[in-house]
């Protein structure tokens, strides 16, 4: 589940998205970096506005920058951060089973 939640993080933050769509900060995050097209892109940032709210998608989209951030809130022992890891791991799960296609 790791591997799986890094791996939409980084290829979010690794791709880029053409276009003029207004993105949200975790589709902002994933225009950055290497070509991997807009329908990708695109579909990460709607999961992203079903599943987090505007706060959880900036921090999430700190994370892409920043991975050892990640573990970081993983570990933590604040109730906070594991409430948003929680939120984050399904955002995660959803991206992946919805835009890998």
């Amino acid at each position: 589940m790791k591997a799986s939640l890094m791996m939409v993080a980084c290829a979010c933050a690794g791709m880029v998205f053409a276009g003029s769509v207004q993105a949200g900060p975790i589709g902002s995050a994933c225009m950055k970096g290497r070509n991997a097209g807009t329908t990708v892109c695109g579909c990460i940032d709607q999961i992203a506005d079903r599943t987090l709210s505007r706060a959880d998608q900036r921090r999430a989209a700190g994370l892409f920058k920043d991975p050892d951030k990640a573990q970081q809130i993983r570990m933590s022992d604040r109730q906070a951060d594991n409430d948003f890891w929680a939120r984050y791991k399904n955002f995660a799960a959803t991206a992946e089973a919805y835009c890998a296609r």
